[in-house]
């Protein structure tokens, strides 16, 4: 086993997430080819989730939003 160790200073709470977010997709697409890759961060798969989310999609409720049926209103001339 290989280890490294990343300290960062003077980062913003976003380059923070998005050093995470980079890490973790770097682990994701190395993982076919052998390296298994382990990452440990404070409130790591929380900030994941976040990144994963789509960009309507709300982090506290999972379920998508109702979508209305607009086919019935009549076009107004």
């Amino acid at each position: 086993m290989k280890e490294i160790k990343i300290k960062v200073n003077n980062a913003s709470q976003k380059q923070w997430a998005l050093l995470l977010i980079e890490l973790n997709m770097l682990k994701d697409s190395w993982r076919r080819y052998g390296p298994m890759l382990n990452i440990k961060a404070n409130n790591f798969n929380k900030i994941i989730k976040w990144g994963r989310r789509k960009h309507d999609e709300n982090i506290d409720h999972p379920d998508p939003p109702v979508q209305r049926n607009h086919s019935s209103r009549q076009n107004r001339v």
